[in-house]
């Protein structure tokens, strides 16, 4: 019985942070979960999404 309820808690858990991810990204956020609490440019990033982006050259 204790599974259930274990497992039913991490349901819960994970489907709320997928919810929030998708409600999120369609907001338009570029940056989710940033540090910088999403205050940087769009055009720079802050400096922790910089270093997952490729370089434009």
């Amino acid at each position: 019985m204790m599974d259930y309820i274990v497992a039913g808690i991490l349901l819960v858990l994970i489907g709320a942070a997928a919810r929030y991810v998708y409600k999120a990204k369609k907001s338009g956020k570029a940056c989710i979960g940033c540090p910088g609490g999403c205050s940087c440019s769009a055009k720079q990033g802050c400096p922790s999404c910089r270093s997952r982006q490729e370089p434009k050259e």
